[in-house]
């Protein structure tokens, strides 16, 4: 018999993914779709933009985050854009991501790993920390 009612969850299995995102503009949307399709198939519970070496967004990058977004919250995850430009914040501010989503700045004098106010991580487990690099071609 048919289950009714709300969609089930997938439980999220990975703590954390970081991805760098370098180009957010239409032209190189397909390819970058593509790479957040894969992290979201591994179910994260948290995952962070980074957007330190990213000079433009448009509104299809835009777009894009707040597609992801929908799709991490539907799962319980959470989506975090981290240190985009200037030039970038005030995009985001102007489209009021910021109250959509968290928009962060590292602190540049703390180490990987230290959490905010220099304080050392307590937990008594190491961290899963997993390191990787993904080249997407675009064909112009």
């Amino acid at each position: 018999m048919p289950v009714t009612g709300p969609l089930a969850t997938t439980p999220c299995t990975l703590p954390l993914v970081e991805v760098r995102v370098t180009e957010f503009d239409l032209a190189c949307l397909p390819a970058t779709g593509a790479v957040f399709d894969r992290l979201l198939a591994l179910h994260p519970a948290q995952m962070v933009v980074d957007l330190s070496g990213c000079r433009h967004i448009d509104a299809a990058g835009i777009g894009l985050l707040l597609d992801v977004h929908r799709r991490l919250a539907r799962a319980d995850g959470v989506l975090t854009v981290r240190d985009p430009n200037p030039r970038i914040r005030r995009i985001l501010h102007a489209a009021r991501l910021h109250q959509v989503l968290p928009v962060v700045d590292t602190a540049p004098s703390s180490p990987p790993g230290t959490p905010p106010g220099g304080q050392a991580p307590t937990r008594t487990q190491p961290a899963l920390v997993a390191h990787g690099r993904a080249s997407v071609k675009v064909a112009h």
